[in-house]
């Protein structure tokens, strides 16, 4: 099944290349969404796709000893069946 989640992450997620690692992961995955550097610090993403490599997707970017994911915020959303690639911004 395909879903679509939002996240906000917080820990040393910005300055570390979490948004890099979460496009690598992304494409490994075959996962569609977007990464952000929020102003706070945190990261926020959107991320879809199917659902057991949505479930691995913060996991795997985690795996870098650079990247300390202290906490994350997760809610559901909608899939966007015209969505296409994943983009940092």
């Amino acid at each position: 099944m395909i879903v679509r989640k939002h996240y906000y992450v917080s820990g040393r997620v910005q300055g570390v290349g979490f948004r890099y690692r979460a496009n690598y992961t992304a494409s490994l995955l075959r996962l569609t969404g977007y990464a952000k550097n929020l102003d706070d610090g945190r990261v926020e993403l959107e991320v879809q796709g199917d659902e057991v490599a949505v479930a691995a997707f913060l996991d795997t970017v985690a795996e870098s000893s650079f990247i300390y994911i202290e906490d994350v915020e997760s809610y559901n959303m909608q899939v966007d069946t015209l969505e296409r690639g994943f983009h940092m911004y």
